[in-house]
């Protein structure tokens, strides 16, 4: 089998929105080598919906620490929500967005990393609520995906079932935090390339040393 980079990611992860442009990068650069897949984490699930107010603090402190260390500009209108919470309408769901991905990926499985970027950017910068369908109309347009029937898919059970199936590997994959990188050598054998953000230069010598390993191993 060729090998496969998998990025786990959630599109309300504000490291991952820092760590996307990274990730782009390094896709453009080894898709001639290794196969990309993105994973949706599930990271933000209520049984029942909750308020921006319930997790604006942590998203605050979170975003701060990001731009600290990284230097990521979050959008003013995305800030707007989690500074002004009692205004807010959002009811943050990680799992509109990862059924979005999964319907995604049966136009553009080769976009993945690019898509799931235009989601955390629709979000974090442009403040777009990912719980609404109408957050990802300017996204069909830009990637030629028909309307009707990206909304049609969208409202699918199948595509649900896989989101929640996409849930479930991050979970049998132990992944704790997001992002994530892992390269899948065999059916059973993943070598760990990120936890956390991770930078440029890191994560591209961890690629070459986990590729020049497989080689050798043939």
């Amino acid at each position: 089998m060729d090998p496969v980079i998998f990025y786990c990611y959630d599109a309300y992860c504000n490291w991952c929105y820092a760590f996307s442009p990274i990730m782009q990068r390094i896709t453009k650069e080894y898709s001639n080598q290794v196969q990309f897949e993105v994973l949706s984490g599930g990271m933000i699930l209520p049984e029942t919906p909750k308020p921006i107010s319930v997790m604006a603090e942590y998203f605050l402190n979170n975003c701060k620490a990001v731009t600290e260390t990284t230097g990521t500009v979050f959008g003013e209108d995305f800030l707007w929500h989690i500074k002004k919470p009692e205004l807010s309408d959002w009811f943050p769901n990680s799992e509109k967005p990862a059924i979005a991905l999964c319907v995604f990926k049966e136009y553009h499985p080769d976009k993945q990393v690019a898509f799931a970027a235009d989601l955390q950017y629709a979000l974090q910068f442009e403040g777009r609520d990912l719980d609404d369908n109408e957050a990802y109309r300017h996204l069909l347009e830009k990637y030629a995906i028909p309307v009707d029937e990206f909304y049609n898919l969208l409202k699918d059970p199948v595509y649900k079932e896989k989101a929640h199936e996409e849930f479930d590997i991050c979970k049998q994959l132990q992944v704790k935090g997001y992002p994530q990188v892992l390269l899948q050598i065999n059916e059973s054998k993943f070598v760990l390339l990120a936890s956390g953000y991770t930078e440029y230069e890191v994560l591209k010598s961890r690629i070459e040393s986990a590729l020049h390993d497989l080689t050798a191993a043939k």
